[in-house]
This record gives structure tokens, C-alpha cells and sequence, in this order.
């Protein structure tokens, strides 16, 4: 029987699904194995009105802090691509979250600190975030986490930009 991607793919390994190739296979159960854990990610956050993004940037300024980081330095450590950092700084800034600051030697260069409350969102949400990795992927043993960190890392590793901080 024919399925969405066509009659002419590899049958999978893993399923009675056709497949372009083995490739697109495993490109389409990573996607699908991200929705499911976005999902989850998703409904915690929520309870916080906060999005991942949103708090990786404020783990990314926990990790400076006493400092401030500039904007372009965030961008480039987010897990993934923000295409409008202005707009999530702004919600993040409007939430009390974050402070912006402009230097005196270049007032282009803008400069982002965690605040106290934002410092505070944090600690209310350590537990519940890590109790949320055990939930995604505690059923793994240590092995096979250790093993699929690094065939993911061996997957990215060619697109990964030279100077990324995976």
C-alpha cells in the first residue's frame, strides 16, 4: 500500500512505511520526535508564559551573570535560530525578566542583563524543568543517551557553523 511519500521509497526498518530513503526516514523520526517532546515542553512552560526561547535566553544570561551580555553574543548561543531577538528582549524586558543597556563607547551595542526577577523565574522553574527531561527521555538508559548525544552531535556537526558553541 502506497502511504504520503510514495510508492518508490525503501521499505523502513522500523515500520511497514515507505520512505524516499533511509535519509529522509530518519530526518522524518527526528521531526517527529521533536514535536512529541515540544509538546511537553510546551504545556510547562506555558504554566510560566514563557516560551524554550525565552529561557534559554535567560539561562544564557544566569550563566553571565553578574555581566551583562551583548545582543548578538545571545543570538549566536540560542539552541535554536531567533530570527527577531529584539522582539523576544522586548517581551522578556516588558515581563521584567531582562534589563537593556546601551554602553557610552558605542551606543549601537546593546547589552542585556538578567534581573532579580528574572534570576527568581529561574529558581521556581529548576525542579519542574528537570523533572521535564526525566519525563522526555529518563525511559533511556545512560548508554543510549550517551550514544544518541553523539550521533546527533555527528548528524548537526556539518552544518553547525564554525564557530558555534555546540
Amino acid at each position: 500500500m502506497d502511504d504520503y511519500y510514495g510508492s518508490m521509497g525503501s521499505e523502513s526498518l522500523t515500520t511497514n512505511r515507505k520512505f524516499d530513503s533511509q535519509e529522509q526516514e530518519v530526518y522524518l523520526s527526528l521531526w517527529r520526535t521533536y514535536d512529541r517532546l515540544k509538546a511537553i515542553e510546551d504545556e510547562l512552560f506555558g504554566k510560566w508564559q514563557i516560551t524554550s526561547q525565552q529561557y534559554n535566553v535567560l539561562r544564557i544570561l544566569q550563566a553571565a551573570a553578574p555581566d551583562s551580555v551583548p545582543t548578538l553574543q545571545i543570538s549566536n548561543k540560542l539552541i535554536s535560530r531567533a530570527p527577531d531577538i529584539t522582539r523576544m528582549l522586548d517581551k522578556l524586558q516588558q515581563s521584567g525578566w531582562v534589563r537593556r543597556v546601551r554602553t557610552e563607547e558605542d551606543r549601537r551595542t546593546v547589552l542585556v542583563e538578567i534581573t532579580v526577577e528574572g534570576q527568581e523565574l529561574l529558581e521556581k522553574m529548576q525542579e519542574p524543568v528537570k523533572s521535564l527531561h526525566v519525563s522526555q527521555l529518563g525511559h533511556l538508559s545512560p548508554a543510549d543517551r550517551t550514544t544518541l548525544c553523539r550521533l546527533l552531535g555527528k548528524a548537526r556537526k556539518p552544518h553547525e557553523p564554525p564557530d558555534g558553541q555546540w
